[in-house]
């Protein structure tokens, strides 16, 4: 079953189309990437598709039932996550403590218990933790769980808010440049932390510019430009496809030129 579907997805900002017409699935398990060059309308789309922007048409349906332009900790719980290109980091938090915010998410509607100090918010608390600790093995920063956020370094701060957002128990996962500023390294290690999260289970919606990371992991790739689809397919299929060569080089005949 198609966990998220986009049809037709659209918005204009002073009379101007950002994004016309997109339609794109992810099922259990598959990574779509979406890529195309700067202001092709990428991030306008995960934020319409995340409910941050609603759009003027189309729909977005999760597992079947229509949840265009729902609000974000609506979506989060339907199985709804995302991370964001700038980082949401507290950065004078620890590993442990930001790890833990996302699983607070969920409890809405908590605070009173909270608030007396009752057994049940001593459990949740003790839940957690023990969560967030088994989230910052996953992702590899268990040893990092006392330190301060922001002593880390930027690839290990990414790997950080991806855990965050699987403290959600997403079923959709929205990555928006998760690899970006990070060096090879840390690239490879994000590339490795994408493709178990998606192997588990998780549908997986990317946006990223390193197309050595895109190729490697991709199930699918949506390419657009001028908020327009132009191509999709198969990661090798899409880069060979002329209109998308042109769109990031200006023309097929400058790709020959540049080897």
């Amino acid at each position: 079953m198609t966990l998220l579907s986009i049809e037709g997805l659209g918005i204009a900002f002073g009379g101007i189309k950002a994004v016309h017409d997109v339609s794109l699935k992810v099922d259990p398990g598959e990574i779509v990437s979406i890529i195309g060059p700067n202001g092709a309308g990428k991030t306008t789309l995960f934020n319409m598709i995340s409910g941050i922007y609603q759009p003027d048409s189309g729909c977005v349906l999760l597992e079947g039932e229509d949840v265009t332009g729902m609000a974000p900790f609506r979506l989060a719980s339907r199985g709804m996550s995302r991370t964001f290109q700038n980082l949401q980091i507290f950065q004078n938090m620890t590993v442990l403590e930001n790890a833990i915010a996302g699983f607070h998410l969920q409890e809405r509607g908590a605070v009173l218990a909270d608030l007396l100090h009752l057994p049940s918010s001593r459990r949740r608390a003790r839940a957690a933790e023990a969560g967030a600790r088994a989230l910052l093995a996953r992702v590899g920063l268990e040893r990092a769980a006392d330190r301060e956020a922001g002593s880390l370094s930027y690839g290990s701060l990414k790997r950080l808010e991806i855990a965050r957002a699987l403290a959600l128990r997403p079923k959709v996962l929205l990555l928006d440049e998760p690899a970006a500023g990070c060096n090879a390294v840390e690239t490879e290690e994000i590339d490795q932390l994408i493709a178990e999260v998606a192997a588990s289970g998780v549908a997986i919606l990317l946006v990223e510019h390193d197309m050595k990371l895109v190729m490697r992991i991709s199930s699918h790739v949506v390419v657009l430009d001028q908020g327009e689809k132009i191509a999709e397919g198969a990661p090798a299929e899409v880069s060979r496809d002329p209109a998308v060569i042109a769109a990031y080089l200006g023309s097929e005949e400058a790709a020959h030129a540049d080897g």
